[in-house]
């Protein structure tokens, strides 16, 4: 179908690929594993954020913006990507990270953020989690006393602006299946801010893909997404003015493998990454992907999916994040 969509500044390299996973699939003896490499929406930017990003962006150009203020952890794919993207186009980033300033040379995403000369402020867990919202506006006001004007993005770019970033990868999705000639009934995404599985799922209607949306949380729980994803969506709607019933949107989410904690992961995680790696060739995080392919994998065990129906899995990058923490992967 033909969408209407806002404004959006051309950031990504697409279409991204869709590639069959044929060995992993012949060894789970299951239905064919594809994948999705939205890790190769860019180089240093990659990742699923810059589809969200280019609709934020091109909204906060458009409201006169010169300064961009976000926030995520320490190791933010989010965060590394507007900041590289906001030097691309000229921007002023002020990142606000959860945790701790490290002592010594800064690694992964943290790395990157500072060489795009984004400005950074720590705050510790428990104030981040509590004040985040009023530590943004105070933010805003102070760049507003010294003249310039500051667009707030939420944790991820997951709002009703950064819906449309996924429900356009499913018109590109819906171009993959025609060109492969295959029909997958199921899709699956790490859902950590939301916003992806927003898009996937109201996407999925919209370019009547047929399939069944799943967001596997790396963090927080399923009630948690169900109430953010919907949230996000009706936000997406009063802005857009769609009609579409948000209530009647099959929200799958599935739950029971963040492991310890937010881009905390375990041994049987990093044993995916290398296994992937070694099998196809393919990169897995451990804050995001990694638990999602490995949740992918256990439930197409446990008969979740089925033994007929291709899975798509949306690869949303984290390169850099893994890099972080090469020292948990034993060889």
């Amino acid at each position: 179908m033909t969408l209407q969509y806002p404004p959006r500044i051309e950031l990504a390299r697409l279409p991204t690929p869709l590639e069959p996973l044929d060995r992993l699939s012949e060894q789970m003896g299951g239905p064919r594993i594809w994948v999705k490499r939205d890790d190769l929406t860019g180089c240093v930017a990659s990742g699923n954020k810059i589809r969200k990003l280019e609709f934020t962006f091109a909204k906060a150009i458009e409201q006169g913006c010169d300064t961009l203020i976000t926030c995520g952890g320490l190791q933010s794919n989010h965060c590394r990507s507007t900041a590289i993207l906001a030097a691309k186009l000229g921007l002023k980033v002020h990142l606000v990270l959860r945790g701790s300033q490290p002592e010594g040379i800064s690694d992964g995403n943290l790395f990157i953020d500072q060489l795009a000369g984004a400005q950074i402020s720590y705050y510790p867990p428990r104030e981040y989690q509590q004040h985040l919202g009023d530590i943004l506006i105070q933010l805003q006001q102070s760049y507003a006393d010294q003249g310039r004007k500051a667009w707030i993005i939420p944790t991820g770019a997951s709002d009703g602006i950064g819906v449309w970033g996924y429900i356009r990868c499913c018109e590109e999705l819906k171009a993959d299946f025609a060109h492969h000639r295959i029909e997958p009934k199921h899709i699956v995404t790490a859902s950590g801010s939301g916003g992806t599985q927003a898009g996937l799922t109201v996407g999925n209607i919209l370019h009547q893909l047929n399939a069944t949306v799943y967001g596997i949380n790396v963090c927080d729980d399923e009630a948690y997404f169900l109430h953010k994803v919907s949230q996000d969506l009706q936000e997406w709607r009063q802005l857009y003015g769609q009609k579409i019933d948000i209530s009647s949107l099959n929200i799958q989410v599935i739950d029971g493998y963040v492991g310890p904690a937010y881009a905390k992961a375990t041994p049987e995680i990093f044993d995916t990454i290398k296994k992937t790696a070694q099998l196809e060739g393919l990169i897995l995080d451990p804050v995001y992907t990694a638990k999602a392919f490995h949740g992918m994998l256990q439930e197409l065990k446990q008969g979740r999916f089925g033994d007929s129906g291709d899975i798509v899995f949306i690869h949303t990058g984290g390169l850099f994040g893994l890099f972080a923490q090469r020292d948990q992967i034993a060889f």
